[in-house]
């Protein structure tokens, strides 16, 4: 009878609470799915990429024969199929800001740092849901992207397989790109807690400052051009074919990563840092 009311008894649900990354995660998970802004912005990224991807694909069908021979000595019917993705990764973009600072404006991030007083395990909570879902819808629209894209260029005998060189890394990369970019979109919906700042930052960033680079002189934007994080990350699917000076498909990603990891520090540093 005495072990029956031993104190030590209410031991295991206590332990049942304990907070571990894992149930961070599914947590982080259920929230990320529970929004309808999650929904709709997968659903205008997918149709983006294949949409966009199929019109590229179809107009240069149609219009290869006004090609001249210089358009046609560059021409990739590879990256044509594959164009959708220049579009897509905005949607991607916003979709990662929303993830931090959507919390921050409903304050709710109050309660998810309650819950979790080490605050960190959030972040990676956060990141490790938006990387996995995002890879995963995005490589299935880049494979579909990709195979509808071909299938209209087919009708002039432009298409490839996916087995040609650079074809299957090209798509894989896609997804790669479009995932670490969205990540940058949660580290600087983290470090700025604001939606617009955080959104206009990363338009800034992907879309205002590579044109902006291109009007400098040649001795400097050759140099630079290649290192801005969408012309590196885009040397992996294709995307930065017209930039001088190129970076090789994996050094270009490797260094968009880069630019993300320097991103997740900081705004791991802030959110140990700063009350929410």
């Amino acid at each position: 009878m005495s072990a029956v009311l031993s104190p030590a008894a209410p031991a295991a649900p206590a332990h049942g609470l304990k907070i571990t990354q894992g149930r961070v995660i599914r947590s982080e998970f259920t929230k990320f799915r529970s929004l309808r802004s999650t929904v709709y912005t997968l659903l205008t990224a997918v149709v983006l990429m294949i949409s966009i991807g199929a019109v590229f694909s179809a107009v240069t069908a149609s219009q290869y024969h006004t090609f001249s021979a210089a358009d046609r000595a560059s021409f990739n019917p590879i990256t044509t199929s594959l164009n959708g993705i220049m579009f897509a990764v905005v949607a991607f973009g916003v979709l990662g800001v929303l993830v931090m600072s959507g919390e921050y404006s409903t304050g709710m991030i109050r309660s998810s740092l309650t819950a979790v007083p080490r605050r960190l395990p959030v972040l990676w909570g956060k990141l490790a849901v938006f990387a996995g879902t995002i890879f995963t819808v995005s490589l299935v629209a880049s494979f579909i992207s990709f195979y509808l894209g071909q299938a209209l260029l087919s009708s002039h005998h432009l298409n490839v397989a996916i087995t040609a060189p650079g074809a299957l890394r090209s798509v894989i990369g896609a997804a790669l790109y479009v995932t670490v970019a969205g990540m940058i979109g949660v580290t600087l919906g983290a470090l700025f807690r604001n939606t617009a700042a955080g959104i206009a930052t990363f338009a800034a960033v992907f879309f205002v400052i590579p044109p902006l680079a291109g009007l400098l002189p040649a001795s400097i934007s050759n140099h630079l051009n290649p290192y801005l994080p969408s012309n590196a990350g885009g040397a992996i699917w294709g995307g930065a074919a017209n930039v001088h000076n190129a970076l090789s498909p994996w050094t270009g990603f490797a260094f968009l990563c880069g630019y993300a990891a320097v991103l997740i520090g900081a705004g791991a540093w802030r959110l140990r840092r700063s009350d929410a």
